[in-house]
């Protein structure tokens, strides 16, 4: 019976032993097989066309990506920002979702999801999907959400939010120009002239940040602090920027990666948050996306 036994308990652990999962290596290079190759080929080939604002190129682009590797979640990713560029917002959030199905801890996703949201004023989903990806463990672009978030909030007219969550975005990332110049933009909306300054001096000190928009708020933020002199000196430096600085739109960069602008939005307000953007007039790159005022 002791014999029968044990070999009845063998047979138990081998069939579990059959049954458990494989335990899962860290993927590197060495891993990749042909066809991940190929869908990392023609995602980055999308984002750079999106960059151009080829969006019709990049959705074909990021189509076969996503043929060569159909569980590609930054591919459902670019390809919702892609949609909703060319005005299609349900093929969009369909995108979003089918990521977030795939992995439902991709932070990018989140905050990607919760900036179309906010596009389309659904003020507390989009606040969600930012917290959301601020409160994963190890998502390292809290700072970015933040400042998306906060402006999204602005757009919302929820100023005393807003100017919460981009005071946290800048205590977390104090040398983000976009950060300083959009908290001081709340500032100012708020009546907080003597903060907005603060924040705004640091960022036209320097000359590769300080552009059109910058100098114009400094000149309207002297003005209400009675200081006509500094308000003229921002104007002028305002009317010497002013021909060569334009906005900028957004391109998608995949995965982790910011994103970036290449293009000029139809309003100042559709830059998003959180996305890197090139100034045309100095060409420095830094976070940038403004509220609309």
């Amino acid at each position: 019976m002791r014999t029968v036994l044990l070999a009845a308990l063998a047979a138990l652990l081998v069939l579990a032993g059959c049954a458990a999962p494989p335990s899962q290596d860290i993927r590197t290079a060495s891993d990749m097989t042909d066809a991940d190759r190929r869908a990392k080929l023609r995602l980055e080939l999308a984002a750079g066309y999106y960059a151009r604002g080829q969006a019709t190129t990049a959705l074909d682009e990021v189509k076969q990506a996503l043929q060569s590797r159909p569980d590609l979640v930054e591919g459902y990713s670019l390809r919702g920002l892609i949609y909703a560029s060319l005005g299609e917002p349900k093929l969009a959030e369909e995108s979003f979702q089918r990521a977030l199905q795939l992995d439902p801890r991709s932070g990018d996703t989140m905050h990607n999801y919760g900036w179309f949201l906010c596009q389309f004023q659904r003020w507390d989903e989009a606040g969600a999907r930012f917290d959301q990806a601020i409160a994963l463990p190890q998502y390292r672009d809290v700072p970015r959400t933040l400042q998306a978030k906060g402006l999204c909030e602005a757009r919302a007219g929820r100023l005393r939010d807003s100017e919460r969550t981009l005071t946290r975005s800048y205590e977390m990332d104090p040398g983000n120009p976009g950060t300083a110049f959009n908290l001081s933009d709340v500032l100012y909306r708020l009546g907080e002239f003597e903060r907005a300054r603060f924040y705004l001096r640091r960022v036209n000190a320097d000359l590769a940040n300080a552009n059109a928009q910058t100098l114009w708020l400094a000149a309207r933020v002297e003005q209400r602090l009675g200081n006509a002199a500094g308000g003229g000196r921002a104007q002028m430096g305002f009317s010497h920027r002013s021909a060569p600085v334009r906005r900028a739109a957004p391109r998608s960069i995949p995965g982790s990666a910011p994103a970036a602008c290449g293009r000029s939005p139809a309003r100042p307000a559709d830059c998003p948050a959180g996305v890197r953007c090139v100034w045309p007039a100095t060409g420095s790159v830094h976070w940038s996306a403004r509220a609309a005022s």
